[in-house]
């Protein structure tokens, strides 16, 4: 597995960068392919929290935690990412009937008085066609409320979120 292990107001000491290889290094067990891994380690007042992002070949695998502790931060991460494996395994074999789980790896904005909301933040992302039940699964790896995406079916790009029921909607555009 590659690593990309950053710090914010942290110096990532060589013990730490060790701890989380080695931690992470768990998860190669379920990837042929060198993955890779993208760790940015966080400290803020007595807080500390672990963010780690791993692209798979259209997929995108998320864990993020924030305890007092960095080292437990890390190994709470560490098992989330192994029970969405776990979790999503089946699916990814349901939908590749040939392939594995294997070979898949290749802000609010708050506004005071009279003061105009702005843009913070530009994400870009590569987009790829997917079915919904695609989406979803995304949706749930990287843990987020809503999902931008080109449905595959209608050739259209898609929202879809999170109800409160506990169920999804989907935004299709109407020209």
């Amino acid at each position: 597995m590659k690593f990309q292990i950053r710090g914010k107001n942290i110096q990532v000491s060589g013990a730490l960068k060790a701890y989380v290889e080695k931690r992470l290094g768990k998860l190669d067990k379920y990837f042929e392919n060198d993955p890779e891994a993208i760790v940015t380690l966080v400290v803020e007042r007595d807080r500390h929290r672990v963010e780690v992002t791993m692209p798979l070949n259209g997929y995108i695998l998320r864990g993020e935690e924030e305890l007092p502790d960095m080292y437990a931060c890390i190994d709470v991460v560490v098992e989330k990412l192994e029970k969405q494996i776990e979790k999503y395994k089946t699916r990814f074999v349901k939908k590749n009937r040939t392939k594995s789980i294997k070979d898949i790896v290749p802000d609010s904005t708050i506004t005071n008085g009279d003061e105009e909301p702005e843009v913070k933040r530009t994400k870009r992302f590569a987009i790829k066609p997917m079915s919904v039940e695609e989406a979803i699964l995304q949706m749930n790896l990287l843990g987020h409320s809503f999902f931008v995406f080109f449905n595959a079916e209608t050739e259209e790009a898609n929202v879809l979120y999170r109800r409160k029921d506990g169920n999804y909607g989907l935004i299709e555009p109407e020209f």
